[in-house]
């Protein structure tokens, strides 16, 4: 019989809190018994296994980083100031939320992304400010791997301390950001071959 109180939405909030005060490699069924004071055995009554658990804390993480960055970029003129907002949500997120942060970056099955409303949502957000660039297929994927890479890889290295240098972190982004803007309003158009 499952613990009293003990739900699957429990476990996983537990785990996001876990995640972001020890790290997502801490994140085990183990740790979380603990926390709820009870044999590792009982959880699996909530959850298949820690994969189970770690692809809901991604699509639960996922769910409140778009949540955040929809809540920004609302009524918002497309363009920069778009763009801005919701890279500054996302580096927000990423660096308030470690944990939850790295668990979005886990691969998950494509059938549950595709069932999921926050991915739907992430997509719909995303591609709706990129088409306001004027960005069609194949443009569009590109687009989005290339702010992607760039949020993250900021990101990662501004969590660790890595930017050394005395130039001020937040001009730095904001000078990167501009960049992006550039770019994205000049992209150069994959060439579309006809057949003749």
């Amino acid at each position: 019989m499952p613990r009293a109180g003990l739900t699957p939405d429990r476990l996983v909030a537990a785990a996001a809190d876990l995640a972001d005060e020890a790290g997502l490699d801490h994140v085990t069924l183990s740790a979380l018994a603990r926390r709820f004071g009870v044999k590792d055995a009982s959880l699996y009554t909530h959850v298949r296994n820690l994969k189970d658990l770690r692809t809901r804390l991604a699509l639960l993480a996922g769910g409140e980083m778009i949540d955040r960055i929809a809540a920004a970029v609302e009524g918002r003129e497309a363009g920069r100031d778009t763009l801005g907002a919701f890279a500054g949500a996302y580096r927000a997120y990423a660096l308030e939320h470690p944990g939850r942060y790295a668990a979005t970056q886990l691969p998950i099955d494509q059938d549950l992304l595709t069932d999921s409303p926050a991915m739907r949502r992430t997509a719909d957000v995303t591609y709706g400010m990129l088409r306001a660039y004027g960005l069609e297929e194949p443009d569009l994927t590109d687009a989005v791997r290339l702010l992607r890479s760039t949020f993250h890889g900021y990101c990662a290295l501004e969590s660790t301390g890595a930017f050394g240098a005395p130039r001020d972190v937040q001009a730095s982004w904001d000078r990167s950001i501009d960049a992006l803007h550039v770019l994205l309003k000049n992209w150069p158009r994959e060439k579309r071959t006809t057949d003749a």
